[in-house]
């Protein structure tokens, strides 16, 4: 396989890597061509190691190198502690059905992630909480109401990329009604085309029109779309319904291709190459080198056998190209705005919304989490 093929297969993924510095694996793989990189819990410390960190592998990559993570507020927050802004539940934001509430929330949240070095945000979720006995969802949903996600996804979402921040809205076509979690199972769903287009596609339909930054797939079956692949894998679902009926196009990424969901019933393999002829443009492979090297290679092989065109590269890397156009960061060194006029000014707007409450005890706890 040739190295400019590798490099151009590569540039389809962004991995995770186990602790809080750059290890052997990664480092080859950065070499290699990989796009950018997710951050978890485990790699990520105080806000100054956190900034250490992020400054450490953009210096290295010594190219754009877009740093990514999971920070919704609520439960799902990878920064946590003085100086990062605790956030309640979006359930809990939702119900003010504020819009410029929620726009500050995406304003501070990129605020705060610029201060420490990350580019993209896999926020906000737009899956509708239908089922209150969804095991992963839940209060990580806006509302139960669609058009509400719709309104309040697009205005966290707008206000993250106005703070320099790409957004990612997640997880397409609806994981809100599922009754297990793609992280242990494969879920399904066997809701009609019907039912899907008055519920679960409307706020992914209103990200669409408003051009914003990325979508993230679901691993979860879809009876009306494809009963056979989740939509990570499914023509039907992504170039069809997302891409031509909805008009998006923006970065389609997937949702990480160990969970078990796609890791015990397809091989890493079938669902890279699978998933880039569904019309992903970017792969997470979040946990361990040998999986993310075999999901590249995989992805090599296919397009040296004409069994993926090279146009569908093309495709992504001009979409990955746009988003590393607008919203990467070289490495800066911005710790010092946390808890600078800005930022103070963004927080105290935010808590003073929550009114006849004490500002510091609605979401301000971030000075003693």
């Amino acid at each position: 396989m040739s190295n400019a093929l590798y490099r151009d297969c590569a540039r389809l993924f962004m991995v995770g890597f186990p602790g809080p510095r750059i290890d052997d694996d990664f480092a080859r793989l950065m070499d290699d061509g990989l796009f950018g990189a997710i951050l978890f819990k485990r790699n990520v410390g105080t806000a100054q190691e956190t900034a250490a960190l992020c400054r450490e592998i953009k210096s290295r990559a010594g190219r754009p190198f877009i740093l990514s993570v999971d920070q919704e507020g609520g439960r799902v927050a990878r920064l946590r502690g003085e100086p990062f802004t605790t956030l309640p539940s979006m359930r809990e934001l939702g119900q003010r059905q504020d819009l410029a509430l929620i726009e500050r929330v995406g304003r501070l949240l990129a605020h705060e992630l610029r201060a420490v070095g990350f580019d993209w945000d896999f926020a906000p979720v737009l899956d509708v909480d239908t089922n209150p006995t969804n095991p992963v969802i839940g209060d990580r949903s806006f509302s139960r109401d669609p058009d509400e996600v719709a309104r309040l996804g697009v205005a966290l979402a707008r206000g993250l990329e106005a703070g320099g921040v790409a957004s990612c809205g997640k997880h397409f076509p609806g994981h809100g009604d599922t009754t297990t979690d793609s992280h242990l199972t494969l879920p399904r769903l066997p809701h009609d085309l019907e039912r899907l287009r008055r519920v679960e596609l409307v706020p992914f339909r209103a990200f669409a029109q408003a051009g914003l930054a990325s979508l993230m797939t679901a691993h979860v079956l879809f009876d009306a779309l494809d009963p056979k692949v989740p939509a990570t894998m499914s023509p039907r679902a992504l170039n069809g319904l997302l891409r031509e009926e909805l008009g998006f196009d923006g970065v389609l990424v997937s949702d990480d291709l160990e969970m078990k969901a796609i890791a015990d019933h397809y091989s890493v393999e079938e669902a890279a190459v699978q998933g880039t002829l569904a019309g992903v443009d970017l792969f997470l492979v979040c946990h361990q080198a040998d999986v993310q090297r075999r999901a590249i290679e995989a992805l090599v092989r296919a397009v040296e056998s004409g069994r993926v065109p090279r146009e569908r590269i093309a495709e992504a890397h001009r979409r990955l190209a746009r988003l590393e156009s607008r919203f990467a960061h070289g490495p800066e060194d911005r710790l010092a705005t946390l808890g600078d006029e800005q930022h103070r000014a963004l927080a105290h707007g935010l808590a003073s919304s929550f009114s006849g409450k004490d500002p510091t005890e609605v979401m301000l706890a971030s000075r003693r989490s």
